[in-house]
């Protein structure tokens, strides 16, 4: 018979073996459940290397510029802007611009609206005079085949009509195309055409003094190219600028000085004035009615001289 002290010494053994038994259990659970949960790689918390890739490539490449066209007879050669073209994403990756796109054409430039405008039909009557060599205020120099008008002052307007070419109707259904060289004062009203001779006989009988017609602006076919012309006294310190033999009637002449274009005003006789001479000899820039633009290199000052350009405004 076991006396109390053993029995209390066996119950303190089951006591312990108990409790390794108990803590084994608990080891044993906690390796399964880890086997049943964890990746087999152990890599749970890891960043993906293939997500951290394709972030990478998420930014947009340096915007390339592509260069304006050159100026070409008949085409336009301003730049406005130079367009552009920008990467774009795609699934990921950074998709590259095509280098065979073509630039987008440039938008006209806008110019103030004048008294004679394309597309329009003006109402008014023609008379005629002795227009002698074709010259007139418009100082565009002798004609060669005095088609030729002068234009009443409101629509000559400070010589915004001079070289312009117009369709014009007579009644009768007969018509002449003519180039306005010269100005008629008062009396001729608004509307009205004092034609040369040689013109108005395509119309009417020169004994018929005055006819209503109508008339509207012409865009000819024309194998020249814009001329400029340096004023007589021309040099560095003052000069005056014409464009001549220009296929539409010319609304602005801009010159390169100070590091950008300085647009100079015209004059009644048809030049347009650098009075401080800033600009004089530089490169220019040329605007028709229709808002093209042409830009001309430098050209020496060289007075009372024609100095081709090669270049000419598209036709409408």
């Amino acid at each position: 018979m076991k006396t109390p002290r053993q029995a209390a010494r066996q119950r303190r053994r089951r006591q312990r073996l108990t409790a390794v038994t108990a803590a084994a259990l608990t080891a044993v659970a906690g390796v399964l459940l880890y086997l049943v949960v964890a990746p087999s790689d152990g890599t749970a918390d890891a960043p993906s290397a293939a997500s951290d890739s394709v972030a990478a490539t998420r930014t947009d490449a340096p915007t390339p510029t592509t260069p304006a066209p050159s100026p070409t007879p008949s085409t336009s050669a301003s730049a406005s802007r130079t367009p552009t073209a920008k990467a774009r994403e795609s699934g990921g990756a950074t998709a590259r611009p095509s280098a065979t796109k073509a630039p987008k054409a440039a938008a006209p430039v806008a110019v103030p609206a004048g008294r004679i405008r394309p597309g329009t039909t003006y109402e008014g009557v023609a008379t005629h005079y002795d227009a002698g060599d074709g010259d007139g205020a418009c100082m565009l120099g002798p004609s060669d085949d005095m088609m030729i008008a002068a234009m009443n002052t409101a629509d000559y307007e400070t010589s915004r009509a001079c070289g312009a070419y117009v369709l014009v109707r007579a009644e009768s259904g007969a018509s002449v195309t003519v180039r306005v060289t010269n100005e008629c004062p008062a009396p001729c009203e608004p509307g009205q055409l004092d034609l040369s001779k040689q013109a108005f006989a395509k119309l009417a009988d020169l004994d018929a003094g005055l006819i209503g017609i109508t008339w509207t602006l012409l865009s000819p076919a024309t194998d020249d190219t814009v001329s400029i012309r340096y004023k007589t006294g021309s040099s560095a310190y003052w000069c005056g600028i014409q464009a001549v033999d220009h296929r539409n009637p010319i609304a602005r002449l801009e010159v390169e000085a100070d590091g950008g274009w300085r647009q100079l005003p015209r004059a009644e006789y048809n030049y347009f004035l650098a009075e401080d001479g800033r600009g004089c000899g530089g490169a220019l820039r040329i605007t028709d009615i229709h808002g093209e633009r042409l830009t001309v290199r430098a050209l020496p000052v060289r007075p009372d001289v024609l100095q081709p350009t090669g270049v000419q405004f598209a036709r409408h």
